[in-house]
């Protein structure tokens, strides 16, 4: 007869891991901010977000999903959160946009084109310009806004819907890279909860990031 060989002696199991805070992939470094993002009450976070897009249905899809382990997945969540705007919630987004402006110090007549320019297609298709300028140096920027407003007044408005919804996806990604590389623009209150100004000034530190 065979004795049985002993069973081997069990192991507890280990405990499954907490959702947050979550490690950043191998090999990539997290942004400063991203844990306080990932961590910060979803009242604040939605608050902090609505820096970077005027859709409260973004701000919400986009919290609902954290934690987020690196800034790769937090991007692609906030451009999935983008291509599935409602039309409400793009005119909601747009409405939260404002003209971008020279700096004081820039001549006379600049200011001027650029205010026409500005009228001409806030009078056409109803909403503020939006374009992304991150990546063009400060000094390029302006020939850049006043070659796109000439460019895209020439489209019917359901072509200028597509341009400007796509040109919000890339500002609401810089916007949001800034602001995980910033991590006191989540911790402090005054940019967590305080409500947003209605007009241009003063603006959020991501969004002159981006502009």
């Amino acid at each position: 007869m065979r004795i049985p060989a002993p069973a081997p002696p069990s192991r507890p199991t280990p405990p499954l891991p907490s959702r947050s805070p979550v490690p950043a992939a191998a090999g990539r470094t997290a942004p400063p901010g991203l844990e306080h993002f990932n961590t910060a009450p979803a009242g604040a976070a939605e608050a902090v977000l609505l820096a970077c897009c005027g859709s409260r249905r973004w701000c919400r899809r986009i919290v609902a999903h954290r934690p987020y382990p690196d800034l790769d997945a937090l991007l692609a969540a906030a451009d999935e959160a983008s291509y599935d705007l409602g039309a409400t919630d793009l005119d909601e987004a747009l409405a939260d946009e404002s003209s971008s402006g020279l700096h004081p110090g820039a001549p006379a007549a600049a200011h001027t084109a650029l205010r026409a320019a500005h009228a001409a297609y806030e009078s056409s298709f109803g909403h503020a310009f939006v374009i992304c300028l991150d990546g063009v140096r400060p000094d390029e920027q302006p020939d850049q806004v006043l070659a796109g407003i000439r460019s895209r007044l020439g489209n019917d408005p359901d072509e200028e819907r597509v341009v400007a919804a796509d040109e919000l996806r890339r500002l609401a990604r810089a916007r949001l890279s800034h602001l995980v590389a910033n991590p006191h623009e989540i911790r402090d209150p005054e940019h967590c909860a305080a409500p947003r100004s209605p007009g241009p000034e003063p603006r959020h530190p991501a969004r002159e990031a981006s502009r």
